[in-house]
């Protein structure tokens, strides 16, 4: 008993050691790939746990564990060309999932590094194709995810071949190159210089409509006040001339002595630049001879009676060169002095 002890003893190490070795577990973020002498046996994408033959060498089961989760790798500064000839920078980025672990082992031998570089390769293909079809306004606009879908598309073929499922597919950044961002720059200060004309041309266009009313309503105010004042001015004299005629008519001796001094007053001022020339016996003098404004003798000795008040110092003036000339010689009246020569 005591000489198996030993040999039980190994046995049972042994034993131990394959079923140790024929198990492996699969957690929820992986699936496992079962290979006998290079040929897949199994795939096992459900978590737990799973047995294989024991031991790995001379080729026997082998197992591979894959990605079962959703992964991303990107894709940065990529010039593409747009319709309108110009160059812009672009980053995007795919999510992929390992559908098929088998298809995916026997594609590329279940090397992630090998399919995303096949995929980053169609990848960059799909993105000029999308942006060369377009201008660079679609990528800023609602048809960016037109563009993100027709990329997706093309990609979907390529990596069901690889056992993989595009999960989605994003444009990051659409950045303009140094020189179209010049370019660029330029045109947006031309479109704003040429709208701050066109506003300036506006204004200028509402100011001269503007003046042209009020240019308007000045003449149509200033006619409307000049004609109201004529119509004021023609009924104020009027009213005088009522006023005067009645004043007239109520006494017209004293009216005729009042115009008279009047006409003195204006005739004979100080201020007055004025030289009258008129015979000593001008009706214009009768109030000096005679204080009631009586007859005024004329050189041939008849009298003439006053008939004609004078109208201030030009009435006045009228009337005396319009009386009869004596043969007396005239008399000079300095409205300064009010001296006779």
């Amino acid at each position: 008993m005591g000489n198996k002890l030993p040999a039980i003893i190994i046995v049972l190490a042994v034993v131990v050691f394959a079923v140790f070795s024929s198990i492996f577990v699969v957690n929820e973020r992986e699936q496992a790939i079962v290979a006998r002498f290079g040929e897949i046996r199994a795939v096992h994408s459900e978590p737990g746990l799973y047995f294989k033959l024991p031991f790995t060498f001379a080729g026997a089961d082998t197992v591979q564990f894959v990605e079962d989760r959703a992964m991303r790798f990107d894709l940065d500064d990529i010039r593409v060309q747009v319709s309108g000839g110009a160059f812009y920078d672009v980053d995007a980025f795919v999510v992929y999932r390992i559908q098929d672990a088998e298809r995916f082992r026997q594609a590329v031998s279940a090397d992630i590094v090998s399919a995303e570089a096949r995929l980053r390769t169609r990848l960059d293909s799909a993105l000029r194709r999308a942006y060369g079809l377009r201008g660079f306004e679609a990528a800023l606009s609602e048809e960016r995810q037109a563009m993100m879908d027709e990329v997706a598309s093309q990609l979907r073929t390529d990596a069901e071949n690889l056992g993989l499922r595009i999960e989605d597919v994003r444009i990051r950044r659409t950045d303009l190159t140094q020189q179209v961002s010049q370019q660029t720059y330029e045109r947006m200060i031309a479109e704003r210089l040429a709208e701050a004309e066109l506003i300036r041309a506006r204004g200028r266009e509402g100011a001269q409509r503007l003046r042209a009313v009020a240019d308007r309503q000045v003449v149509e105010i200033v006619s409307e006040a000049t004609r109201d004042s004529e119509i004021l001015r023609g009924e104020g004299d009027a009213e005088r001339n009522r006023i005067y005629a009645e004043a007239y008519s109520r006494d017209e001796d004293f009216f005729d002595f009042y115009r008279s001094m009047s006409a003195y007053a204006v005739s004979l001022s100080q201020d007055s630049d004025t030289t009258m020339v008129l015979s000593p016996d001008s009706e214009f003098f009768r109030y000096f001879r005679d204080a009631s404004g009586g007859t005024v003798p004329v050189a041939s000795g008849a009298q003439q009676p006053v008939t004609q008040p004078a109208d201030e110092g030009a009435d006045a003036a009228g009337d005396a060169a319009a009386a009869p000339q004596p043969s007396t010689p005239p008399v000079a009246i300095e409205p300064s002095t009010g001296a006779t020569e």
